[in-house]
């Protein structure tokens, strides 16, 4: 169902794009690349001088290269556009720190603990935020079974991930029979063994 037309006239006053693209590369390995660009409909006057409307105020991109197990062997950033030319890019190689980080496995915060705050830049460390679920959608029914589940019998990663594709649901059910649930199966505890009382 499409969001209803607004209620009064109104004009763009701004504009974020984040663009993710994800690559195979021959030796076996996957590149990530995520942009994020800020632009203005009117002229801004920032703190560095005048940003005329239509240049960016942010342009950055940061580059990620994952394995089949989404673990992160490299990563580098790039800002071509910013508020303060020569001092917002200015730290280094911080997006460097997330190698060794996986990312379906505690990502999220360990961005924070090694990028938050003037450890980094905020809008490439927000920018890795939206990394896991690109990257899964990119991996799903190549690198990851979205039918079958994993070989040691776990169901496939998306299930009980969200409302439409809850194991209890219609969803589940009609498409993924194998691992529906009844919800009074779902609501059930779990059967309770009893203990043999002690002899002693």
């Amino acid at each position: 169902m499409p969001l209803p037309f607004p209620t009064s006239e109104r004009r763009l006053l701004h504009r974020r794009a984040i663009d993710v693209q994800i690559y195979a590369r021959d030796d076996g390995l996957y590149e990530v690349e995520a942009g994020l660009t800020d632009v203005k409909t009117r002229d801004l006057p920032l703190a560095s001088g005048l940003r005329l409307a239509g240049d960016p105020i942010h342009a950055m991109q940061l580059v990620l290269t994952v394995d089949a197990d989404l673990q992160i062997h490299a990563a580098r950033s790039t800002t071509n556009w910013s508020p303060y030319a020569g001092v917002c890019d200015q730290h280094g190689d911080a997006y460097a720190r997330l190698v060794g980080l996986n990312l379906m496995k505690g990502f999220r915060l360990g961005v924070k603990e090694r990028l938050a705050g003037v450890k980094g830049c905020t809008h490439l460390t927000e920018l890795c935020q939206i990394l896991p679920t690109a990257v899964i959608q990119a991996f799903a029914g190549l690198v990851l079974d979205v039918r079958e589940g994993s070989a040691d019998g776990q169901p496939p990663f998306q299930l009980d991930r969200c409302h439409a594709l809850r194991r209890d649901g219609d969803v589940v059910r009609n498409h993924y029979p194998r691992w529906y649930r009844s919800a009074d199966a779902a609501a059930r505890p779990a059967a309770v063994v009893a203990m043999p009382a002690s002899s002693s």
